[in-house]
């Protein structure tokens, strides 16, 4: 069974906030920060994988303090657990205040992939190696996740049984 270190799907990415960024609250829009999590996360996934992924599930975005124009935004994502054909990748989101430097972990969050080979089907995944604390931890917890999502994607697909696909207006 292949095998890559955690190390080698880890990624960054640095932004400024400018106006055009924030809402009334002049804070970060959270769908802002949802794009680039998605957007990082899924280079994770691809780098661990070399192959092309789709977003399975974004399993959890916690905002834990906001974000504003005097900060710049750091995400770094990586995966921490796979299963056969699925990755979970986990992305910090990291503040510092440009004026003072002290830095906040802003959010944090859990995404699901899955590679696809040339037909856009499931394809196995190499497992994944964790060497610092961090990443072992991580890697410790992530059956937990993984069965948790399994549960979640039951009840949501039980629920959508009962959704209408009629619009109001029809």
């Amino acid at each position: 069974m292949e095998q890559r270190f955690v190390k080698e799907s880890r990624t960054y990415k640095t932004s400024r906030i400018f106006p055009t960024d924030v809402n009334n609250h002049n804070t970060l829009f959270g769908g802002k920060l949802m794009a680039y999590i998605d957007d990082i996360a899924s280079i994770s996934a691809s780098k661990h994988c070399r192959r092309s992924v789709v977003t399975a599930s974004t399993d959890s975005v916690d905002f834990l303090s906001p974000i504003r124009p005097t900060d710049s935004v750091c995400l770094e994502s990586f995966v921490t657990w796979t299963g056969k054909s699925s990755m979970e990748v986990f992305v910090k989101v990291i503040t510092e205040d440009l004026k003072t430097g002290e830095r906040t972990i802003a959010a944090t969050s859990f995404l699901t992939f899955v590679a696809l080979d040339e037909n856009k089907r499931p394809v196995q995944v190499p497992q994944v190696i964790p060497e610092t604390e961090e990443e072992r931890r991580l890697n410790a917890t992530g059956t937990r996740r993984a069965e948790m999502r399994k549960t979640r994607r039951e009840q949501s697909k039980e629920f959508s049984d009962h959704l209408i696909t009629r619009f109001p207006w029809e």
